[in-house]
């Protein structure tokens, strides 16, 4: 039996998912006829553009347990944890970054992305991250790593493979040193070079 209360709400559901739709709709152009003259004077400009050296020093604090848990595992093989590499194991993050190792130094930005444990010899992670900075001169700018993180390796090498922002068209490497970790966290100090117009 429906009531007055069930022909209202079936009535409202369409209506607003309408409403929601057309917003969803809208955004995009709203965006692109703000950011478009913008993007596009800088294309024009850029052959006029020098080249910038951006370095960076920061830390990651990727918290896998407890009630400030950042990173958390979305994916498994059967044989995961049967893995001495946790082979197989994939986590998705947002991972404070920090002007200094303690929790509480001033916050930069955050680090979101996934890292998969993809070897079956050694604990390597497969990562992909966006440094997305949210304080100083790089605030709103990002940069974004792909590559293999061989943990175990005292200091890795990633790549940059691009950015937004001040970091557009960047490229460079990011040196990855563990600075802590215990079976809860793991502190990373990284340091950043970047090649960006």
């Amino acid at each position: 039996m429906h009531t007055q209360r069930d022909t209202k709400m079936g009535k409202v559901g369409p209506i607003f998912l309408n409403l929601l739709l057309s917003l969803c709709l809208a955004m995009p152009m709203v965006q692109s006829t703000i950011e478009g003259p913008e993007i596009e004077q800088w294309f024009q400009n850029l052959h006029l553009a020098k080249q910038k050296l951006t370095r960076l020093h920061f830390y990651f604090h990727d918290v896998v347990l407890g009630p400030s848990q950042t990173s958390v595992g979305v994916a498994r093989a059967p044989n995961t944890f049967k893995s001495p590499t946790l082979f197989g194991l994939v986590n998705i993050f947002d991972n404070p970054l920090t002007t200094g190792p303690e929790p509480t130094s001033e916050l930069l930005g955050r680090a979101q992305g996934l890292y998969g444990f993809a070897s079956q010899e050694e604990v390597s992670l497969l990562m992909s991250v966006n440094f997305v900075f949210t304080s100083g001169k790089h605030n709103g700018s990002s940069l974004t790593v792909l590559g293999r993180n061989p943990v175990v390796h005292s200091v890795r090498e990633l790549p940059i493979i691009g950015g937004t922002g001040v970091f557009r068209l960047a490229r460079g490497f990011a040196l990855a040193k563990t600075y802590f970790i215990n079976t809860t966290l793991a502190i990373v100090e990284y340091n950043v070079v970047a090649l960006h117009y």
